[in-house]
């Protein structure tokens, strides 16, 4: 039962988030929503590298570098193609995680250095949110953005 429901979930962020992401454009990519903001192509290099980085948690390694998680946005275009692929190579991780790891193992507590010990679902929970929470800034930049 546990794994149907993490994979609907993740069905959900991504089904939620993909009408964000196809929006996405190269040349829509530099908006910001002021001058102290991260600009759309950023964001979505900063959503792609966190699900890679955050999944490092549950063992999967990864090659990804971090180049926005507490970085300032220096003007720098993004190539969008990139980005993409970035995502959607998360989502198959978080995905092949649903798959390979038993009901009992989404309960068990790992260690991490940003929330602690959590459960392997709340963490799961977090990639998903933090997803969302930056679709949502990016929506509200590409509807308001200059």
């Amino acid at each position: 039962m546990t794994k149907n429901i993490l994979k609907d979930l993740i069905a959900q962020n991504r089904k939620t988030c993909d009408f964000t992401f196809n929006e996405i454009t190269q040349e829509n990519s530099t908006l910001k929503l002021n001058d102290d903001t991260a600009s759309v192509g950023f964001i979505y290099r900063h959503i792609g590298e966190i699900m890679h980085l955050l999944t490092q948690f549950f063992g999967i390694p990864t090659e990804v570098k971090n180049t926005t998680m507490g970085e300032k946005d220096t003007g720098e275009v993004y190539n969008k193609e990139e980005s993409q692929q970035l995502v959607e190579d998360g989502y198959k991780k978080l995905s092949d995680l649903v798959e390979g790891l038993s009901e009992k193992e989404w309960e068990e507590t790992i260690e991490t250095p940003f929330f602690g010990s959590i459960s392997r679902t709340k963490l799961l929970g977090h990639i998903l949110y933090h997803n969302t929470y930056h679709c949502g800034q990016i929506t509200l930049t590409l509807k308001r953005g200059k």
